[in-house]
């Protein structure tokens, strides 16, 4: 089986065309996986609250997937597929994220954390990338043929989140050792249990389609207000995803510095209602669906410092035919995934993209 094949070479569209605007969310998930996993290492006395493990969903990907994988890595590093959920049900559907049926992959990064694990590295797919998804089932057993130029962020409710970790694998030739799946409401629900964050805003921001508005100055948000902040694209900046991403990185040194600030692992009481909150709104792999599971998982990362971690877009060029929608560009995209499937040092020149989306 050949993993990564290279897409028809594309260019840029003219200055004139509005650039493609990939929904990377890719700080907030971050940031609630690194603390999902941290409250699960903090210690047994967590996991005396035995309820908690009956909040984790798991998804069996050997049973989906079957052994059409790639080899894992030849060290013992780990790769980890975090998909941002964006389903408008349920709890979600108050929280003002738009009218779309079913449920995407909003956001999706693999997570590789090297050998030694004291760093660790992010890439983004961008949700409007064109790939080609490979045959697979669903939940209920059927069978779903493969197809050609699928745009990424639809594979999962068109196939669920197994096909997405397959999909994956098939374009970067990486085994997934593991996957997380958080949606909005847990993001919600985190920055409500902790109490709310603290923010500066340099300029006024009004946007219409996330829903927030705030005036230059420091504001304390809660959980939706949040939300609508890391979401938001309209109302800051040229309107592209480049604004939205520079928010995210702000609010996710914002909610550390809190959690570091409240001492939210020195409160039993405290870090069982955040683990509540994010349990609940939790979809991991079979193997980490359970919080014994995830605190030796978690115990394993302790020597990973959010300071030794890179964020990095997967290389992607403007399609030619939609220059609303981008592929893999090569040879950038075929060095990142080369350098990870080999635990190696990704070269600076396979982390730069040709299409900016700015």
């Amino acid at each position: 089986m050949t993993y990564a094949t290279e897409p028809r070479p594309a260019q840029a569209p003219p200055g004139d065309r509005k650039s493609p605007r990939p929904k990377k969310r890719r700080g907030r998930i971050l940031l609630l996986t690194l603390l999902v996993l941290l409250i699960a290492a903090g210690g047994t006395g967590y996991w005396l609250y035995s309820g908690l493990d009956g909040n984790i969903k798991g998804v069996d990907l050997d049973k989906a997937i079957g052994d059409d994988r790639p080899p894992k890595l030849p060290t013992s590093g780990q790769n980890l597929l975090i998909l941002g959920s964006d389903s408008r049900d349920g709890a979600n559907a108050a929280l003002h994220t738009g009218h779309v049926s079913g449920a995407r992959s909003d956001t999706a990064l693999v997570m590789h954390i090297p050998e030694g694990r004291t760093r660790a590295v992010a890439v983004s797919i961008p949700r409007d990338t064109l790939v080609t998804r490979p045959e697979c089932t669903k939940a209920d057993g059927t069978k779903v043929p493969g197809a050609n130029r699928v745009m990424f962020n639809s594979i999962y409710s068109q196939v669920g989140p197994a096909c997405v970790v397959k999909t994956v694998e098939q374009m970067s030739g990486v085994r997934m050792d593991h996957y997380m799946e958080i949606d909005f409401a847990g993001f919600k629900g985190l920055v409500d249990a902790i109490g709310g964050v603290t923010v500066n805003v340099p300029q006024d921001i009004h946007d219409s389609s996330s829903g927030l508005n705030l005036t230059a100055g420091t504001h304390r948000l809660d959980g939706t207000q949040s939300l609508q902040f890391v979401r938001t694209r309209h109302g800051i900046g040229d309107g592209s995803d480049l604004g939205r991403i520079g928010l995210q990185q702000q609010f996710m040194l914002a909610l550390l510095s809190e959690v570091k600030k409240q001492d939210l692992m020195g409160s039993p009481t405290k870090a069982y209602t955040i683990a509540d909150k994010l349990t609940a709104a939790l979809t991991t792999d079979s193997q980490l669906a359970s919080l014994t599971k995830l605190a030796e998982f978690g115990r394993s990362l302790n020597g990973v410092d959010p300071a030794n971690m890179e964020t990095i877009m997967l290389p992607v060029a403007y399609d030619r035919t939609d220059p609303n929608r981008v592929v893999a560009a090569m040879p950038q995209a075929g060095e990142l995934w080369k350098a990870i499937r080999s635990d190696a040092e990704i070269p600076e020149s396979a982390k730069k993209s040709p299409a900016t989306g700015g």
